[in-house]
């Protein structure tokens, strides 16, 4: 397949390994266009037997990808119009997009550098296996200084990743992790020092990428059905929970946009985003 076509993704693909770039400026939004054309890859790629191995990485050394579009919080219409109804529909948007990247028969790799936070954490986390670049990616679940919470998949992907106590932490402490602490809870596989982490990963996919038809999408379908037992995501109950407060009432829709006024989903702002989101007074608190 030739993977062409693309206004967010540049893929290459050889010797079995897909390398998908993300290329959304200018801080590499989940939004419209990078939904539709990840979801448009995840199809193709889903029924490529000629693909083993599937590396997403950034054109962007700043940002992995910033998290999903702000613009869905003023006009909910515009995430529901994402909707696949080939999915299940008890599911939001991203929870299917993501979804749809979790399930891919071939064995994915997040490679990290930059910010990561929201839905673009939640994209990562989609992936099999996430490696950093040491200092110079940071990981962020900041939904809750938004007035929500992770409904991208995140609340169930990161239980699985961290286990509760720290999911709780990531979630509602709303805090900037580096490599280092991220690695320690296990949100990523490792930390790699930046100068070998190309290397690292395109070693590792190529190794993957090498073994005998059929070995790794058996691998990893055995170690889907031993999680089945009892740590397989129920999205269904995140986006049941997460209807209680998506869409956003007026007062933080209002704040939202004075964010989006002060630099948000702006480079400078994202460098600070958390920073930028406590600056912001709610306009109700009981």
């Amino acid at each position: 397949m030739s993977y062409n076509g693309f206004k967010s993704l540049v893929v290459r693909a050889e010797d079995r390994v897909a390398w998908v770039t993300i290329d959304n400026p200018p801080v590499n939004t989940v939004d419209a266009t990078l939904a539709s054309d990840l979801k448009a890859f995840a199809d193709e790629v889903a029924v490529d037997d000629g693909i083993t191995v599937i590396v997403f990485q950034s054109a962007n050394p700043e940002f992995f990808s910033a998290h999903a579009d702000f613009e869905w919080s003023f006009d909910p219409s515009t995430l529901t119009a994402l909707a696949d109804p080939g999915a299940d529909t008890d599911l939001n948007p991203l929870q299917q997009l993501n979804e749809r990247l979790r399930r891919l028969p071939q064995v994915t790799i997040a490679k990290l550098r930059g910010y990561a936070r929201a839905g673009g954490a939640e994209l990562a986390m989609a992936a099999d296996m996430r490696f950093a670049a040491s200092d110079r990616t940071w990981l962020s679940q900041p939904e809750s200084l938004m007035g929500i919470f992770p409904g991208g998949g995140g609340t169930q992907y990161l239980n699985r990743l961290v286990g509760r106590a720290r999911a709780l932490e990531i979630v509602l402490g709303a805090e900037l992790f580096d490599t280092s602490v991220a690695e320690r809870y296990g949100w990523i596989n490792r930390a790699i020092p930046d100068e070998r982490l190309d290397a690292f990963v395109d070693a590792l996919a190529r190794r993957i990428a090498g073994l005998p038809d059929g070995v790794a999408t058996a691998a990893k379908e055995a170690l889907d059905a031993a999680e089945a037992s009892g740590l397989v995501p129920d999205l269904a109950e995140e986006a049941a929970a997460h209807a209680k407060v998506y869409p956003s009432p007026d007062d933080v829709v209002d704040r939202l946009r004075v964010v989006m006024d002060h630099g948000g989903q702006t480079r400078e702002g994202e460098l600070q985003l958390e920073r930028l989101l406590e600056s912001v007074p709610w306009a109700h608190r009981s």
